[in-house]
């Protein structure tokens, strides 16, 4: 627990918060500031002053600490906030500036927004649509708000199922060797053995690559986990440490296969992803063949994705360990499914 009075222990590196809401016009004084257990990337701290609550982040990852890739965010989102969109907009300082440099890190400071989570399941199919609108209207404010991507910046090549094979053996390895065994490296090695058999059975189906005018700016990380809801409606887009160039319709299919998964069998709600998608193509300008190209496209992704498995088997982090059995069986009901989810992305 990180506090500015008291007498708890405080993390490495605790923020200089004193020094930090001095050069904000109405932060008022410090009272105290609590770790947000929020983010992969960076660190977050529920700050609590004389004048209300604050969120403020600490950018302390090597590839989101850049100036250039803040200053990127920052103009993002608080353009999309000028568009009457819920982007989490960093307030400016007395200087208009928006990013304050202290002690080697850069630090923002942003209105705390009560709010909740909401996993896809508990949307309704009116409320399915109203994502779908918000994600195609976050895609087409960005094209406003932002510069339009360099031309080197919108080639996605798809991923190589030779190099997925050798990852699977790498990761057989790894899990036939963890002791002691348990039941999730049973799962692991049933499921790479069962996508090594679908890769080499649907090899000829890798897509091409993804090129020219698919791509623009996107969240980069659309899901429930960054998504607030106030009562029935969304409040606020949070952590926009992923702002990049992709192939925009395949944020929304990624977005749709996290928001609308079920969390045992790994199957789609796809009377939802139905509702969700036809608003986000309405909303975002985006063809039925766009997307029906990004669904393919991310179903090859699934088939050649073990980020979880090398997250505990390379790295040795567990946080993804909960994740593992819906999407791992997603990938396979995907395959066989696959007619139904592609009619409901693009009917």
């Amino acid at each position: 627990m990180c506090r500015v009075t008291g007498t708890a222990k405080a993390p490495p590196a605790r923020p200089p918060l004193t020094a930090l809401l001095r050069r904000y016009e109405d932060a008022g004084t410090p009272l105290t500031c609590e770790p947000v257990p929020r983010g992969l990337l960076n660190r977050g701290y529920e700050v609590t002053t004389t004048r209300g609550r604050f969120f403020l982040k600490q950018y302390v990852a090597p590839d989101t600490a850049d100036p250039g890739v803040i200053a990127r965010q920052h103009h993002a989102t608080r353009g999309l906030a000028g568009l009457g969109l819920p982007a989490a907009a960093p307030l400016p300082d007395r200087r208009g500036r928006t990013v304050a440099r202290l002690g080697g890190h850069g630090y923002a400071l942003f209105p705390w927004i009560e709010g909740r989570h909401r996993e896809g399941t508990e949307l309704s199919a009116a409320q399915s649509r109203r994502l779908g609108t918000l994600l195609g209207m976050v895609h087409a404010g960005l094209a406003r708000v932002q510069p339009p991507p360099p031309a080197d910046r919108r080639h996605h090549p798809s991923a190589d199922p030779a190099r997925t094979h050798e990852q699977i053996d790498e990761l057989l390895d790894l899990v036939r060797g963890h002791r002691p065994r348990d039941t999730f490296d049973e799962l692991a090695e049933h499921r790479l053995l069962e996508r090594r058999a679908l890769l080499r059975r649907h090899a000829h189906r890798r897509p091409p690559d993804a090129d020219g005018p698919v791509s623009g700016w996107v969240h980069g990380d659309f899901h429930p986990l960054n998504l607030l809801y106030r009562g029935e409606e969304p409040a606020a887009i949070v952590d926009w440490d992923r702002l990049g160039v992709q192939p925009r319709a395949e944020e929304a299919v990624r977005a749709a296969a996290i928001f609308f998964v079920h969390p045992v069998d790994g199957r789609l709600d796809l009377p939802k992803v139905r509702s969700y998608a036809r608003a986000y193509r309405s909303a975002a300008g985006v063809s039925a063949p766009e997307v029906g190209a990004a669904v393919h496209r991310v179903w090859w992704e699934r088939l050649n994705d073990f980020w979880m498995l090398h997250w505990r088997y390379q790295r040795r982090d567990r946080r993804s360990d909960p994740l593992f059995p819906a999407a791992s069986a997603l990938a396979v009901w995907w395959t066989a499914e696959y007619a139904a989810v592609m009619d409901s992305f693009t009917d």
